[in-house]
């Protein structure tokens, strides 16, 4: 079995987020990055599903410039086979689906596994995208993963409550927790990941017609005002009439 796993190289939560060149261009500056969280569990599971089934292989696949590589390495360290990385900036989330589906097609697997979305965009739409460019299913978001021959039988959080699926391979699936607990490279992990393949390929054209303007930072948040306890007419004048949600 083959299963590709796809990561996202994205700022660690705890950065402050900055921009440049007039808001056009996120500010790398003093920022750690980190593989996405929700690639995270994708990549736990998918290295149980490899531990379990023999001959299982797993490859890591992020779409980035250089800078990308110690995060494809950590995947490795992990417990993935061989990396690929994607010579390209991930421009918008068409352009980063055309070259994880293009990666696919040169290249069939039977698993296509990534985060539910990314935390830098959070567009949760990639895995859809590649399903629709491969002419295979889409899943998300995937809570439970358990394969038995060339099924799947699956799990996914819907309003409400959760569903219950089946669905034969090849298919993508954008998953989140519980599905995996997330691994943490040891040493031999670390070690071993250095002589690890790493793929460079050159990207596909792909014009989605996105254009970036700008971006924007939230507005600051107000002061807060206390307001004594036994004040409740005040309290209910300034919901009512300053912050309007009642």
């Amino acid at each position: 079995m083959k299963i590709l796993v796809c990561i996202t190289h994205v700022p660690d939560t705890t950065s402050k987020i900055n921009f440049t060149d007039n808001n056009t261009k996120f500010d790398t500056t003093g920022v750690q990055f980190i593989i996405g969280p929700y690639d995270d569990y994708a990549l736990a599971r998918a290295i149980e599903l490899k531990d379990a089934i023999a001959g299982t292989t797993v490859t890591v696949l992020n779409v980035g410039p250089a800078d990308t590589e110690p995060t494809l390495r950590k995947g490795l360290a992990i417990g993935a086979d061989d990396a690929i990385r994607v010579n390209a900036e991930p421009t918008d989330s068409f352009f980063v689906a055309s070259q994880i589906a293009a990666i696919a097609k040169e290249t069939p697997y039977d698993l296509i596994l990534m985060g539910r979305e990314s935390i830098d965009y959070n567009s949760g739409v990639v895995h859809g995208i590649v399903a629709e460019l491969l002419g295979i299913p889409s899943i998300s978001p995937v809570m439970k993963l358990d394969l038995e021959g060339t099924k799947a039988k699956l799990a996914r959080e819907i309003e409400g409550g959760k569903e219950y699926l089946e669905v034969s391979l090849p298919f993508v699936a954008g998953c989140q927790e519980p599905i995996a607990e997330w691994k943490i490279p040891n040493m031999r992990g670390i070690m071993s990941a250095r002589t690890k393949p790493l793929k460079v390929v050159e990207p596909k054209a792909a014009d989605s017609g996105v254009k970036l303007q700008k971006f924007e930072l939230p507005p600051p948040k107000g002061s807060v005002k206390m307001i004594p306890a036994d004040n409740v007419p005040e309290l209910v004048n300034l919901l009512k009439n300053e912050a309007k949600v009642l």
